[in-house]
């Protein structure tokens, strides 16, 4: 048996406990009718924009012969039930970001986000032009899935914590909500992680089950409240400092479209991708300094915990690298990283710095 004929017939985490209400593909009166599930709450700020943009981009740009159905988060499945509902053919497509899915394949973290990783346009030099798509569908193709990146949120900030981080010493004990390789970082620092969707952080925080939190930035957390609970702010972050959001459709409702259906989802996750990144960059500043100047406290880490997170850094993602895929997509990564900083660093690097002494 093959490894998608496996999955196929296995029983994936929680998703066989939805398959009786989430709707086959459909086809009536010329349209092809897709379910996207999605790991965000309704209304989520740059969230849920990104995959309602998505979908409402492939329904215009197939003229009609693609509609695409959003379903939020615990509309039809769990938020962290889309992968498995997707892989086994019970959904169409899932909008998420795909370090939520490092359980399935580690790998996934670098459609993502990892520690220490690239940066928005970074992450796209590779993704579009340095081999990361084709990585990426070869690690779908384990999965049964065809994946696009659809959505970006920029650097995201280090967090919301009810005390001040003075030192790694502070991590100890810290019970914290942070997904992805960033958070197994913070477990080699002793702090205790929880990987908790979106929907219910502010509970989490607000009644004290966690210590703190990251989520996205200033824009996306002003809207989910956080200020609300904390005034203690930390605006940069080792853990994802250009979060990319993926589509990912199964692979086989994908191999059934039309060429043209095909390169509409492409092109519309593409298009996606950009809309999203721009969207987080025109409203984090705003919402910073609302934040600010309501009595949020804002703060840089200090040198010794960024030191700390570094060596936890090297410790967790030397610990999967004898996985062959995902040794080849690190190393791809790595390689691209290495070449678009160095340009960044002497052009963009170099200039922002002199228009920020020449002007101000």
């Amino acid at each position: 048996m093959d490894r998608r004929s496996f999955l196929r017939t296995s029983a994936l985490g929680g998703s066989a406990a939805v398959a009786a209400g989430v709707a086959a593909p459909a086809i009536a009166q010329g349209t092809r009718k897709l379910t996207m599930v999605t790991t965000w709450p309704r209304g989520f700020a740059g969230l849920h924009d990104a995959a309602q943009r998505t979908a409402d981009l492939i329904n215009a740009m197939s003229d009609g012969s693609l509609e695409v159905e959003l379903k939020a988060a615990g509309e039809l499945v769990g938020a962290f039930e889309v992968f498995d509902a997707v892989s086994s053919g019970q959904a169409d497509m899932y909008h998420a970001a795909d370090y939520y899915f490092i359980g399935q394949h580690p790998g996934y973290a670098f459609f993502t986000s990892v520690p220490f990783g690239m940066t928005a346009p970074e992450i796209c030099a590779w993704y579009y032009h340095g081999g990361g798509q084709q990585l990426h569908d070869e690690l779908g193709e384990v999965f049964n899935l065809k994946s696009f990146l659809a959505g970006n949120t920029g650097a995201q900030a280090g967090g919301w914590f009810r005390k001040q981080i003075n030192g790694p010493e502070d991590f100890n004990g810290l019970r914290f909500r942070m997904p992805g390789l960033g958070g197994q970082v913070l477990t080699t620092m002793g702090a205790s992680i929880q990987n908790l969707p979106g929907g219910e952080i502010y509970q989490a925080l607000s009644s004290g089950a966690i210590d703190g939190t990251e989520w996205v930035g200033p824009w996306s957390d002003e809207s989910a409240g956080f200020q609300e609970i904390t005034k203690i702010y930390y605006t940069s972050g080792m853990h994802e400092p250009g979060s990319a959001l993926s589509l990912a459709t199964n692979r086989e409702v994908f191999d059934s479209l039309t060429a043209t259906q095909q390169a509409v989802i492409e092109q519309a996750s593409a298009a996606a991708h950009l809309w999203s990144y721009s969207q987080y960059l025109a409203n984090n500043g705003a919402a910073l300094d609302r934040l600010s100047r309501s009595g949020v406290e804002i703060y840089e880490f200090p040198d010794s915990v960024w030191d700390a997170m570094g060596a936890g850094s090297v410790e967790v993602m030397g610990q999967y690298m004898e996985d062959d895929l995902f040794k080849k997509i690190n190393d791809s990564y790595q390689a691209s990283m290495r070449d678009t900083s160095a340009w960044v660093a002497t052009s963009e690097g170099a200039y922002t710095a002199q228009r920020n002494r020449v002007l101000g």
